[in-house]
């Protein structure tokens, strides 16, 4: 005959609490003192009891999963930030649902669905072209479950989010190559109405306007993020009459793209051009020539909104929307060189 699994009054009688006690022990430690918080945790080792989640949810009407929204589960710069974001909430047993929201089953009516306490205790949002009227719903509703931005945010700016100093980290990609004696800069631009474009044209140019340099317009592509929007730049880089001798990529996939496809016409970085990216991929470091490129603390930035969200869930923190800006650095590698001209 089995035997039975161990049931709280077990774990009650070993700590010579009650169950009452066991319970908010277990659910709610910061409530019961630190020594009958130990014995309990101590009854429960030695009688080998097992929180059991589903249950503990049902009973706080909590579902243990949080949404997490990414626009482009293909593009390798969100992947660390999802391992920080499973790290924070693992801590807390909660457990991660992933979904593109560039797919056209999700955006932007399916994205509702995930907005009600329902479907999930809370979502973070890595996507700031997520529709705002949408998210404005939640604002005044009890019964939505909170939401995070990381990395970007929506143009209103009216929920909390983590991100980087982007302008900052655009400034550096300008100030490097400037003082390498870069006089003529072009730029790879993300999507149009991106928060991120925005806020790294502005830092840029506000670099280049502190250099007294001016930004051609002729020497400004724009790009999506992609590899193949780089490589598209690339192209367009060598039609031009007179070249810029650097190149400022907003995301690291365009400067990897915009590289490699000078290779592919016989041009060498950083011989012909230098190449500055912003992200510092995996990849980037490992890439010939090694991309010189703004680094993001991704890892942190994802533990980092897994925090705030769960202060949030768990009704330990207020309604604020400040964000919290992590610092970037500028990482020097080979695609960059002292200009010869």
């Amino acid at each position: 005959m089995s035997q039975k699994a161990p049931r709280i009054t077990d774990v009650a009688r070993l700590a010579g609490v009650s169950t009452a006690t066991v319970s908010r022990a277990l659910s709610k430690p910061e409530t019961v003192a630190e020594s009958t918080r130990d014995a309990v945790l101590e009854a429960a080792r030695e009688s080998g009891y097992r929180v059991n989640l589903s249950a503990r949810n049902l009973r706080r009407q909590r579902t243990g999963a949080i949404v997490i929204l990414v626009p482009d589960l293909g593009n390798p710069f969100f992947s660390r930030i999802l391992s920080g974001i499973e790290e924070g909430l693992a801590k807390a047993d909660l457990n991660m649902l992933v979904v593109d929201t560039r797919q056209a089953r999700v955006k932007p009516h399916m994205v509702t669905n995930y907005l009600h306490a329902s479907r999930a205790d809370g979502i973070i949002a890595l996507d700031g072209s997520l529709p705002d009227g949408v998210l404005s719903a939640t604002l005044s509703d009890t019964d939505s479950p909170p939401i995070i931005f990381a990395c970007e945010w929506t143009p209103s700016d009216r929920f909390p989010s983590v991100r980087v100093d982007n302008e900052r980290g655009a400034r550096l990609a300008i100030s490097h190559l400037a003082d390498l004696g870069h006089r003529s800069i072009g730029m790879v631009r993300g999507p149009h109405a991106n928060v991120l474009t925005g806020a790294r044209s502005t830092g840029a140019q506000a670099e280049l306007s502190d250099r007294g340099l001016v930004l051609d317009a002729a020497h400004v592509f724009d790009g999506d993020f992609s590899i193949e929007s780089g490589a598209r730049a690339a192209n367009l880089w060598l039609d031009l009459p007179d070249r810029p001798t650097a190149m400022f990529c907003q995301s690291d996939q365009m400067a990897l793209g915009f590289i490699s496809e000078l290779a592919r016409h016989g041009l060498s970085t950083p011989e012909h051009v230098s190449v500055v990216g912003f992200d510092d991929i995996d990849i980037a470091r490992r890439f010939i020539p090694a991309l010189t490129t703004v680094h993001q603390p991704r890892t942190a930035l994802g533990l980092a909104a897994a925090e705030i969200l769960i202060r949030r869930v768990e009704a330990r923190d207020d309604n604020g929307s400040e964000p919290s800006i992590l610092d970037v650095e500028l990482i020097a590698r080979d695609s960059t060189r002292a200009f010869e001209g």
